[in-house]
């Protein structure tokens, strides 16, 4: 007969990870009881708890792909200039934690001797949200961390300063359907042709239903190719978002002639001032032109550039762009309006009246 433990095991790595094990002492005494905070500079954060406890947060722009070499200079950076205690943003920065204001310019000067640039604080460029390009993701059709390299080298003075009317969000993707999130101007992978389909494979790698129920339009049914079990496509009715692909490879989206990047602007996750928002499409079928991505940071910069001139002070993009209109906003960045700015997909549920939502 076996004997019940007297406590139960702790599962490894269900839920969320206990923050306090790594947590800076003055953070985990003054949790919850912070007053008020302040930005002496850019990459600097000064929080002020209600007991009087001060703390100084150091952020500093880094890649998302890290080697190990890298991760321990950083760590090695802390150890000898900070408290010890790090911790990685959602976008990729790292943050150094220190309770004496006397640690701060040298753990800069650290930092910036390194490589490693201090900034991405209130009103500048932070540091791109990206997905993991052609190092890590399995249904890429562009490198998103090779865009994001040649985006933030010629970003790089507007992330260790906030002379921006507003914080500046940019995302990336490296596909059509499964990464990116809404931002001031997001860099997406343009899918611009049906899959190909290589019939000899589908029977033995694809669930086909499970591909069929995947596809948002229903452009995709089971057939028989020369006595195999495979899948065909409605071209009439596909919109080429690669959802196939990643359930079933030999559904190959990807092309040099049909895989092209697109950018859109004015989506916003936070409801500060105005609602969130979608971005829209500001360009299409701009080349997927590895490694540097000339085109895409053309007009990335056209847009940077007009935004900083034009905006009021607290706007963001997509708040400036509903202020001034779209055709002045193509006016001032000199970019084509052309049909695909124009939404003519006749499926879409709105447009057929096919959705279960309420229209008022």
């Amino acid at each position: 007969m076996t004997t019940q433990a007297k406590t139960p095991r702790v599962p490894d790595e269900v839920g969320v990870p206990d923050p306090f094990q790594y947590m800076h002492p003055v953070m985990k005494a003054n949790y919850g009881n912070w007053d008020w905070h302040e930005r002496p500079r850019p990459g600097v954060l000064r929080h002020v708890a209600k007991s009087g406890d001060v703390i100084y947060t150091v952020r500093a722009g880094t890649q998302r792909q890290m080697d190990v070499f890298t991760i321990r200079k950083l760590c090695d950076i802390g150890d000898a200039y900070a408290d010890g205690h790090v911790r990685f943003t959602t976008r990729s920065n790292i943050e150094f934690m220190v309770a004496d204001e006397g640690k701060v310019a040298p753990l800069i000067a650290a930092l910036e001797e390194a490589g490693f640039p201090v900034g991405g604080t209130g009103a500048s460029v932070s540091m791109v949200s990206h997905t993991q390009g052609w190092l890590h993701c399995d249904i890429p059709g562009t490198d998103a961390s090779g865009v994001v390299k040649g985006l933030m080298d010629m970003l790089h003075k507007e992330f260790v300063q906030e002379r921006m009317p507003n914080r500046l969000r940019i995302t990336t993707s490296c596909c059509q359907i499964n990464c990116g999130g809404q931002g001031d101007i997001a860099v997406n992978v343009q899918y611009t042709k049906p899959p190909k389909i290589n019939h000899d494979l589908v029977a033995n790698v694809c669930e086909r239903p499970a591909v069929v129920a995947r596809c948002p339009v229903a452009a995709i049914r089971p057939a028989m190719v020369n006595g195999k079990p495979s899948l065909e496509v409605d071209e009439k009715k596909c919109v080429c978002c690669g959802a196939c692909y990643p359930p079933c490879p030999p559904m190959q989206i990807n092309g040099a002639d049909s895989t092209k990047i697109a950018v859109w602007v004015g989506g916003k996750h936070s409801n500060a001032r105005s609602k969130p928002t979608f971005h829209k499409l500001a360009v299409a079928n701009l080349p997927n032109n590895a490694p540097h991505w000339p085109e895409v940071k053309e007009v990335v910069r056209r847009i940077v550039e007009a935004y900083k001139h034009d905006a009021k002070h607290w706007e963001r993009m997509g708040e400036w762009i509903d202020r001034i209109g779209w055709k002045r906003f193509f006016e001032m960045t000199e970019l084509a309006f052309t049909k695909h700015h124009l939404d003519t997909w006749t499926g879409a549920r709105k447009t057929m009246n096919m959705s279960a939502h309420l229209h008022f």
